[in-house]
């Protein structure tokens, strides 16, 4: 069954993250002990938050929900055949309601962009297992666009202009893009005007309709857009393309049965179906863990973001 969820935009995503990072061990309320757990051998797990009879898949805000649902029977037919179990896709409103039903325990399995991962991780209690492989390599890249006839084609050139990006908590269509405007001395408000717009294709868009003059975001979705005509290529140009970053992680809750974990895990490692894949603009998907995005986590210190005021 698939289904679509609306909640309320956070009015922070709540953590400065970068400050977090080397306490979150300590601040984890679902994490326990060896002590306290020999201390309490009467506690049980509830099978049923353990091994749940139905899993809550999440997807990343970043196109339409009915687009991303519609694209998705394909992987929810496969999971439910692959796990015996019933799946539930969710697509929530934004990037920081999906953080936020992360931290509440209400999405068993979520597919994040490697900010937004970063941020769940810091008060959730989740992992990441497995990443998007694109020609044997789990890494992409951001590209940042203009419209032609701006004549901008490249970023200095972006001064005095507006960028669109997407969400505040995206890494290919914020944090990326962002710093490649900082490594070229352009700073948000200062040297040109910021708009978020919500999702990737919005900001192409945008940019495609003049709405902003330049935007970023990331280059496999640039390029589906593309493809699927959404965007016109004599419209709009790409002027940079960013370095490879780690992709999309897919996580898990923590505290589901081992044995499920690892069918879990091993579903999405054995997934080589061209038809499920298709959306996600890979050929398959490779193991990864939480070092692997310890690279955005150096790249928001960087750019000195203030992540607890990212939705503000």
């Amino acid at each position: 069954m698939a289904i679509a969820i609306n909640k309320q935009v956070l009015a922070s995503v709540a953590l400065a993250v970068f400050a977090l990072v080397g306490c979150q061990a300590s601040e984890n309320k679902t994490t326990t002990n060896a002590s306290s757990l020999s201390a309490s051998p009467a506690a049980v797990v509830d099978p049923d938050v353990a091994d749940p009879k139905t899993l809550k898949v999440a997807l990343l805000p970043d196109e339409t929900p009915s687009t991303i649902i519609k694209n998705n029977q394909g992987l929810e037919k496969y999971l439910e055949e692959k796990l015996g179990k019933n799946v539930e896709l969710v697509v929530t409103t934004d990037y920081s309601s999906m953080i936020e039903a992360a931290s509440n325990g209400r999405l068993d399995l979520a597919y994040f962009g490697p900010l937004s991962y970063v941020l769940a991780k810091t008060k959730s209690n989740i992992e990441p297992f497995a990443a998007l492989k694109k020609d044997g390599d789990t890494t992409y890249q951001s590209v940042i666009i203009a419209n032609t006839t701006s004549g901008i084609d490249s970023i200095e050139k972006a001064a005095g202009k507006t960028v669109a990006f997407g969400d505040q908590a995206s890494t290919s269509s914020h944090l990326i893009p962002k710093s490649m405007l900082a490594e070229k001395g352009l700073q948000p408000k200062q040297d040109y005007q910021e708009a978020f717009v919500g999702s990737h294709d919005a900001v192409a868009v945008a940019v495609q309709n003049n709405n902003a003059q330049v935007g970023g975001l990331s280059k496999p979705i640039f390029e589906t857009l593309i493809e699927r005509k959404v965007i016109d290529n004599n419209k709009v140009k790409v002027i940079a393309e960013s370095k490879p970053y780690p992709q999309y992680p897919w996580t898990m809750r923590s505290d589901l049965n081992p044995e499920l974990k690892a069918k879990i895990r091993l579903a999405f490692l054995d997934l080589k179906d061209e038809k499920v894949l298709k959306p996600f603009k890979a050929d398959g998907f490779g193991a990864i863990d939480d070092q692997d995005y310890d690279v955005v986590r150096d790249l928001g210190k960087t750019l000195n973001l203030d992540l607890a005021k990212l939705n503000q």
